[in-house]
């Protein structure tokens, strides 16, 4: 028999030749490899006014990192001229665009082919305002008096409808060109009330300077209610980017329900981002804002009433602001709203 101490050590050199024989043939670790950033899709939203609350989802979906979760990069400038966002957008200068139902209106029966995508503010926000102190609360309360205006076409209409409805006409008062000199106008007595101001903005301005004023709003005295302000696209990223668009819109709404939720935390971020932005104006405008966001019927923030375009279109064409056969159905799409609500 051999020796036990030759056999043990038999035993020991054949573990070790098949131990090393596994560590020569098992391949090399791969070192850990991070995959390259998916790069961001710009996009650009051309905005209808310098920065203020109304705009402070659009900074909340940005800085919070919503637009980049749906791998975009998203540009919000104003214009050197906001009355062009309509033609930037139908070009595709910029991608997305904030303007005024009417304005979109009007556009279309000129064959340019934008078309709202979700509504920003579901109500109007033009007014009417006096100084308390005139005693001026009622549309009928203007019959003899001075009213001043940036002389835009369709707000001496709305007047108009507004003194029909208590029985006046626009022969019944005075309107005078102030441009948007609007608040100093009327707190100058140049004027004793003034339209085309935002009850949620220019009155505020109004009261911090010790002017509180009365608000006659539009759709309480006569005019079809309106969404003030809307989201625009173009006709061809419609039909050819939509994925795009519902990206763009689901950052959006995540933007505005945190504004929704926390007004003044919205604003205090767009502040951060925007020093110029006055909080004593804008804490308090958001707090009037912030429900204005919201759809009665619950649907979300962005949803457009079909009937809103129907009848403030109507509006318009019996105004002489649009002339027949416009389809307003055909001004608006709900689609991508009702898919980010899924």
């Amino acid at each position: 028999m051999k020796n036990p101490v030759q056999k043990l050590f038999v035993l020991i050199l054949g573990l070790l030749l098949v131990a090393c024989s596994a560590v020569a043939t098992r391949p090399a670790a791969e070192p850990n490899v991070v995959p390259a950033p998916v790069p961001l899709t710009k996009v650009s939203v051309a905005l209808d006014w310098f920065p203020w609350s109304n705009h402070a989802g659009l900074y909340v979906a940005r800085e919070r990192g919503y637009f980049a979760e749906e791998g975009l990069e998203v540009e919000i400038f104003t214009p050197g001229d906001p009355s062009t966002v309509l033609q930037t957008v139908a070009s595709g200068r910029d991608d997305f665009g904030i303007s005024y139902q009417t304005d979109l209106l009007i556009a279309r029966q000129q064959d340019v082919p934008v078309v709202s995508v979700m509504a920003l503010v579901q109500h109007p926000l033009n007014s009417v305002m006096a100084l308390e102190s005139s005693g001026i609360s009622t549309p009928a309360d203007l019959a003899g008096k001075k009213i001043g205006s940036p002389a835009i076409p369709s707000d001496e209409l709305l007047l108009s409808t507004m003194l029909k409805s208590e029985g006046k006409t626009i022969a019944d008062i005075e309107l005078i060109n102030v441009g948007f000199s609007l608040v100093p106008a009327l707190i100058s007595g140049e004027v004793d009330a003034i339209i085309g101001a935002y009850w949620v903005h220019e009155s505020i301005s109004a009261v911090n300077q010790g002017f509180p004023v009365n608000i006659m709003r539009l759709e309480e005295h006569g005019v079809p209610d309106f969404y003030e302000l809307v989201m625009v696209a173009n006709e061809d990223m419609i039909a050819e980017n939509p994925d795009l668009i519902q990206r763009f819109v689901r950052g959006v709404r995540r933007g505005y329900q945190d504004a929704i939720d926390d007004p003044r935390g919205a604003v205090q971020l767009l502040k951060d981002v925007r020093p110029e932005v006055d909080l004593t104006i804008e804490n308090p405008g958001v707090d009037l804002l912030a429900p204005l966001w919201e759809p009665d019927g619950g649907q979300g923030f962005g949803w457009q009433e079909e009937a809103r375009w129907v009848d403030y279109a109507q509006w318009m064409e019996e105004s002489g602001l649009l002339d027949g056969g416009l389809d307003a159905t055909a001004a608006f799409d709900n689609s991508f709203v009702a898919n980010a609500a899924r």
